[in-house]
């Protein structure tokens, strides 16, 4: 497993919300289908309503999600 840190925005009810999420994934295909499951499930989005703009691999020293860095083992 792999730690990614995924920067987008999501359509909030008056403006576009920001968002950084860090996840573990096999690669980036796994992590943006992960990120729009997440989101899509906690703030009840449409998958178009969800803009990824960055999506950047993390070292294990990087990582700040203690979740996502016993995932990946670090």
């Amino acid at each position: 497993m792999k730690a990614f840190r995924v920067v987008g925005s999501f359509a909030d009810t008056r403006k576009r919300q920001p968002f950084s999420v860090e996840v573990s994934a096999e690669n980036e295909e796994a992590v943006r289908e992960k990120v729009l499951s997440i989101f899509g499930s906690k703030h009840r989005l449409k998958r178009w309503e969800i803009d990824i703009t960055e999506i950047a691999e993390l070292s294990p020293d990087q990582i700040t999600n203690q979740t996502v860095k016993y995932e990946v083992g670090a």
